[in-house]
């Protein structure tokens, strides 16, 4: 209730007064009215009983408050003249804002422990591949122990399979050189008849390779420099798998005491909310990581088989290049495919390229069609535009390793957010009817 003004108490306090004074004047002549009625009232039809009176005088004049008009009270200003809706645009727009802000802060810092946050990345990855392994283990021997085994049996997995492709490799280097030039002969001699009248002669390939060995010599030193950081960034590779071994030992003996730790710091009232949005965000990005590397397994099996059948040299290191590719989505097959290509070409003549890049992209085709919602099935269920975007937006910030880990992030998050999101109905079709749309 609002106030009321002070000239409206005023006005009001006037009125009682006067109201009191006719109600002390009135009982005297209701009194004596009363009395002749009663001496008059004989039992004659003549007397009439005179009507009741309304609410007594001397009560008090009843004052009444004036409120402001409701128009008032909906106005679309705050009283400095700023329209309803552009205060609400503000809003949120500097909330908008503090969210933009605090996303950046956690790119920078992310981007300042760069080595952390990969091994940690890693370590998870690792962990969801090898714990299902570790609890078949577990429940014949201890859990350190059952860690252990299934560490070793994957770096026995990694070490047989980077020893084979080394062998093949060596095995194959003098007659991969010997076809190779044959190749690179076969090739020239096919550029020189181009259709449409182009040409490359073999003067012009000279020029080319001449003024490639002189701009290697003009920026030497920028070579070299970009070798030793290189050489750091190896480095950094081999300290970076070395702690995400490290943080997968402990994710694979005491992973659920870790989290069952950090909801304990929690207030109560939101370690339900952190437990189901943990357990929707684990089994997403567990999912994934298991479903990758089955697929990425399986592409590199199917392309050595290819490259096999098709007497391709050095099989194996493009069966495993096609392997690493399938980590990256929609770019890293068909790059690899791409390097498989070129081999094929410059070896075996450019009939047997295309008969591999038709079966890579037949691959390609069984991995997205079958292979992918049959292992992954809707653990991961993204459009392919956010696919797309996701991919260019982690390339450009992270460069590959942007584009390696911006799927399972953005599929985590939003497999949180659909579980603790309150979903309203669906709405029905926008589209209006046609009979109503008519007159």
């Amino acid at each position: 209730m609002r106030l009321v003004p002070p000239r409206i108490q005023a006005v009001a306090v006037r009125q009682a007064a006067a109201a009191r004074r006719a109600a002390s004047a009135n009982a005297g002549a209701s009194a004596s009215a009363t009395r002749s009625a009663t001496d008059a009232d004989d039992g004659s039809p003549s007397s009439v009983p005179l009507p009741p009176l309304p609410r007594s005088p001397a009560r008090g004049a009843r004052a009444r408050v004036h409120r402001l008009p409701e128009a008032h009270l909906r106005a679309d200003d705050g009283g400095d003249g700023v329209p309803r809706w552009m205060r609400k645009s503000a809003g949120w727009s500097w909330r908008i804002l503090v969210v933009i802000a605090l996303i950046s802060l956690l790119v920078w810092a992310t981007a300042r422990i760069q080595l952390v946050f990969v091994a940690v990345f890693l370590g998870l990855v690792i962990t969801a591949v090898l714990r299902p392994l570790v609890n078949v283990f577990a429940k014949v021997m201890p859990r350190g122990l059952a860690t252990a085994l299934g560490l070793l049996s994957a770096l026995a997995f990694v070490g047989g399979l980077l020893t084979y492709v080394i062998t093949s490799v060596t095995g194959q280097w003098e007659s991969l050189s010997e076809q190779f030039s044959t190749g690179i002969a076969q090739l020239f001699a096919l550029a020189q008849n181009l259709p449409f009248g182009l040409t490359i002669t073999e003067e012009q390939v000279s020029e080319w390779l001449d003024q490639g060995q002189t701009w290697l010599q003009e920026n030497q030193s920028a070579l070299l420099d970009r070798a030793a950081a290189g050489a750091g960034s190896v480095f950094e590779v081999f300290a970076a798998l070395a702690l995400a071994i490290f943080c997968t030992v402990f994710f694979l003996a005491r992973g659920n005491d870790m989290w069952k730790w950090f909801l304990n710091q929690l207030p109560a009232k939101v370690r339900e909310k952190w437990m189901l949005a943990g357990g929707v965000g684990w089994y997403t990005f567990s999912g994934y990581a298991r479903g990758t590397v089955i697929i990425a397994l399986v592409d590199g099996f199917l392309a050595a088989i290819i490259l096999l059948i098709a007497r391709v040299p050095l099989a194996a290191p493009l069966a495993v290049l096609v392997f690493i590719g399938a980590f990256i989505p929609l770019v890293g097959a068909p790059a690899a495919m791409i390097v498989a290509m070129v081999v094929a070409l410059a070896v075996n003549g450019p009939v047997n390229a295309i008969l591999v890049g038709i079966g890579i992209a037949l691959i390609g085709q069984f991995e997205g069609h079958i292979l992918q919602p049959l292992v992954m099935g809707k653990q991961v269920s993204l459009h392919p535009l956010v696919v797309a975007l996701a991919v260019t937006a982690g390339t450009l910030v992270a460069g590959i390793l942007g584009a390696v880990i911006v799927i399972p992030i953005v599929a985590v998050m939003w497999a949180v957010y659909a579980k603790l999101r309150n979903l309203d109905p669906p709405m029905e079709d926008l589209e209006p009817d046609a009979r109503a749309a008519q007159p």
